[in-house]
């Protein structure tokens, strides 16, 4: 289904099914005659898998297996991972519920996953993928890149932390800005980390070739490490250099440390959540689903050990790994630090806060592949299920450490780096003008670009799902 997934201006022709929650109830009859619907118009069949999935995750919260089991087998017969966008959608959020639900028996779960391998060649391709089938990426790098230009104006050495260090693409345009400039290029250093070596291997010579051949004096240097674990101290930034640091998608890993710590430090909070989400069950089946995202979704952000840091702006100090994590940053006095992240809270309390969250987020991203991807491309279909599917997985399924896909909105970010000692730095007219271009360029359709307060968010038409922000050490 070519729904649009955003809270205004959706397609006249084909309706989201996200916008027509308010139509159903949250908790769906067991008995309902599934098979007639495998032949209803898309519109229909999407409203009965949203309804399936959310009395689904509901009894999967509650802990009512047999329940989930029943809403898992219904919701079998409609979703596909070849289907429409809500097809898909539903057979993505089911493997993720299912598998929370596994790690109940955590010997059977252990079993059925322990011939699973997933190559780093193939982690590295689904990458790409992305990058080329969506211009999300390309528009971070672009206005990253347009930042570090402007703020390095003039700078005979310049050295660029990548936070994140998977795609040249972004490198190689920066190479080839900096070889314009009328006073020559800077002497470039650039330290990339990435917990694979292969990764960092590619960076590392596709780098080289192109610095030879536009003959900038040029360095890169790998490290070879997850992001929570990287030693600041260890970057040697040398005397003389202007730094900028660049973060794509990355820095809210760092969040699953903080989330281990409080669990080890407060054991007895979780039964306490535990019960507090027994009542909002209760209250949720009372109304329907639009009545309740309207009026209670925002009461639900209370401090729990799942996710102390998620639960309100005031709280953000209580992150102990993110924060100390941002001051060593903030020590390394960075002339310029830009921020991509998901513009989406999919590090709440609770799992219906989440499965929520993600439901809405998600549900734009696959609509924007139906759009321009044929359904039968096996490209689309990897970014879905090795992605998308992932990423919806570790935030339904798992808990703690494992839980790496803590994506907040841009509020809590900027929360965050202020307590740090960071000051905000707006994005230039120029970055916003770059960005539109390259969306021209491509022909992209139904992407936007939306400025607020000097951060630019990207948007599916008007649903933002990515924010871009720049950072200047402030003493």
């Amino acid at each position: 289904m070519a729904g649009m997934v955003h809270d205004e201006g959706s397609s006249p022709v084909t309706p989201s099914p996200l916008q027509m929650f308010s139509l159903m109830s949250l908790s769906p009859g067991i008995g309902s005659p599934y098979p007639l619907l495998r032949e209803v118009n898309p519109e229909d069949r999407g409203l009965w898998l949203i309804r399936y999935l959310t009395g689904c995750a509901n009894h999967v919260a509650a802990g009512s297996v047999e329940n989930a089991n029943l809403c898992l087998e219904q919701i079998s017969h409609l979703a596909s991972p070849d289907g429409d966008t809500m097809q898909r959608i539903a057979a993505y959020f089911t493997e993720a519920l299912a598998d929370r639900i596994l790690k109940g028996w955590p010997g059977l779960h252990k079993a059925l996953n322990s011939t699973k391998i997933s190559p780093v060649s193939e982690e590295i391709l689904v990458k790409r993928l992305f990058f080329e089938l969506c211009p999300f990426l390309k528009l971070a790098y672009v206005i990253t890149n347009q930042a570090i230009l402007e703020a390095m104006d003039g700078e005979k050495m310049v050295h660029i932390i990548d936070l994140n260090s998977f795609e040249p693409a972004q490198w190689i345009n920066l190479l080839q800005s900096l070889s314009a400039r009328p006073e020559g290029p800077p002497h470039l250093r650039i330290t990339g980390i990435n917990e694979q070596k292969e990764v960092l291997d590619q960076m590392a010579f596709r780098l080289n070739e192109e610095a030879e051949k536009l003959d900038i004096p040029f360095q890169f240097i790998p490290i070879v490490c997850k992001l929570e674990n990287l030693d600041l101290e260890s970057l040697r930034v040398k005397t003389g250099e202007a730094l900028a640091i660049s973060s794509v998608l990355q820095l809210h890993t760092v969040l699953a440390a903080d989330d281990e710590t409080q669990r080890r430090t407060s054991p007895s909070a979780s039964n306490s959540s535990n019960s507090n989400h027994q009542q909002r069950v209760l209250l949720m089946k009372q109304r329907t689903l639009g009545e309740w995202l309207e009026k209670d979704v925002v009461h639900l952000y209370c401090a729990s050990p799942d996710s102390a840091s998620a639960s309100s702006p005031l709280s953000c100090n209580l992150s102990p790994k993110m924060g100390s994590f941002l001051t060593s940053l903030w020590g390394l006095s960075p002339k310029l630090m830009v921020i991509t992240e998901q513009e989406s809270n999919h590090n709440g309390c609770t799992l219906m806060e989440r499965y929520l969250e993600a439901l809405h987020f998600y549900c734009a991203l696959f609509d924007c592949l139906e759009s321009t991807v044929p359904r039968a491309s096996v490209e689309r279909q990897k970014v879905e299920k090795m992605l998308f599917g992932e990423e919806i997985k570790n935030i339904i399924a798992c808990e703690g450490i494992q839980r790496k896909e803590r994506h907040e909105k841009l509020e809590k970010w900027i929360l965050r780096l202020e307590l740090a000692g960071f000051g905000k730095v707006s994005l230039s007219y120029n970055g916003l003008m770059q960005a539109g271009m390259l969306l021209q360029s491509y022909g992209y359709d139904g992407y936007n670009l939306k400025e607020e307060n000097g951060c630019f968010f990207l948007c599916w038409h008007d649903r933002p799902l990515f924010s871009v922000s720049a950072w200047r050490f402030r003493r």
